[in-house]
């Protein structure tokens, strides 16, 4: 377990899977999972869950869904470039955001 908890992508980036049997396989985070190390990417790391039947399922049956990925796997895809790429670190009206290694576009949206 590292002793940080700070992963490189956020929820609703799009990400390449870089290793396993998904890998190539592009999506958008939908979950993170910092105290673990892990995200959840759509349609990567697909596994199946047999489910009695409840209220949200009143049929039951199996169910897929995905699993959770390490961090570690995914490699951030540039919105502007449109390239896998590492992140930089930039100083941006005093606030650290992220940026393109590639492009050098700033990847967070400054609110």
């Amino acid at each position: 377990m590292s002793l940080s908890n700070k992963l490189h992508v956020k929820k609703g980036d799009t990400v390449v899977v870089l290793s396993g049997k998904d890998k190539g396989k592009q999506g958008k985070v939908i979950q993170a999972l910092p105290k673990k190390n892990k995200v959840v990417v759509e349609g990567a790391n697909q596994i199946k869950r047999h489910t009695k039947p409840n209220q949200q399922n009143p049929q039951g049956g199996i169910i897929t869904k995905e699993a959770p990925l390490q961090a570690s796997n995914v490699m951030l895809v540039c919105p502007s470039c449109g390239k896998p790429t590492r992140i930089a670190k930039k100083q941006v009206n005093g606030k650290f955001v992220r940026a393109c290694k590639k492009c050098g576009e700033v990847i967070d949206q400054t609110k």
